[in-house]
């Protein structure tokens, strides 16, 4: 008989647990905003259209200076210049980082050059 009773007081003991902690949940319910927020549209900017051969072209190669990575810009520089010599390359340092504007340097590049190789990095 007693363990009847121990039986049916710890079933009973449960229940209220249980039920306290759905109470508890529903009263600490929060409202939370979605993280992602709400997206500009993206605007389509297509490609420059390509040129039909690099012969009597100006083409500029623009560093970046991305980290460790002038050796290399040179050397594609180089490389572009023995491969393609009747093309007039131009190389050109851009003035601070990859999100810095140029002004001068892109206007030098619309009036005299045909054609932009950049070097960002990665």
């Amino acid at each position: 008989m007693p363990t009847t009773i121990t039986k049916n007081l710890c079933a009973i003991c449960l229940v209220m647990i249980a039920w306290v902690g759905v109470l508890r949940a529903e009263e600490t319910k929060i409202t939370v905003l979605n993280p992602r927020g709400i997206q500009p549209p993206i605007r389509l900017i297509p490609m420059a259209p390509r040129l039909d051969n690099l012969d009597g072209k100006t083409i500029y190669v623009v560093d970046t200076k991305y980290p460790l990575t002038a050796p290399f810009v040179q050397e594609v520089y180089n490389i572009l210049k023995e491969k393609y010599p009747r093309t007039n390359w131009v190389f050109r340092e851009k003035i601070g980082s990859y999100f810095d504007d140029d002004p001068k340097l892109w206007q030098e590049i619309k009036e005299r050059g045909h054609g932009m190789i950049m070097a960002i990095g990665h």
